[in-house]
């Protein structure tokens, strides 16, 4: 497992595992969320498995599955609520972490300027650039 930190309270991974939950507690982060659809992994990663591991840890966790491609508005949405209820730092996971960077960059726009949700991505690796005009518009739908 790689945590891949966004800002200091937001970071992402690639998959993980149950076992990587404890060590996912100790960096501090409080709620986890599941990006990743169960059609696309194996039974002993699925959402209530996953839960269940997180649950006995005392964390909190989210299940937004964000199908690649075809992400939603209901996907942004729960994101953001997610982060916004968390009560301390948020892990979000998916298959390479690039679902789990562009839902929080779509969750955070007009609450941060578009060049950071671009850029803090890319520093990882995950290249934001062609949701350059989607943040702002979102941005500017939320006033």
């Amino acid at each position: 497992m790689e945590i891949r930190p966004i800002t200091p309270t937001y970071a992402v991974s690639p998959q993980i595992d149950p076992s990587d939950l404890p060590a996912i507690k100790a960096a501090g982060y409080t709620t986890v969320i599941d990006n990743r659809p169960d059609g696309e992994i194996p039974p002993h990663l699925h959402t209530a498995v996953m839960q269940q591991a997180a649950a006995a840890l005392g964390l909190t966790f989210v299940a937004n599955p964000v199908i690649g491609g075809a992400m939603t508005m209901a996907n942004v949405t729960a994101q953001q609520a997610a982060i916004d209820t968390a009560s301390g730092p948020v892990f979000a996971y998916c298959a390479s972490g690039n679902r789990s960077s562009v839902v929080w960059a779509l969750s955070q726009a007009g609450r941060m300027p578009v060049d950071d949700l671009v850029g803090l991505p890319a520093r990882h690796g995950y290249q934001l650039d062609h949701l350059r005009p989607q943040i702002a518009a979102l941005a500017g739908d939320q006033g």
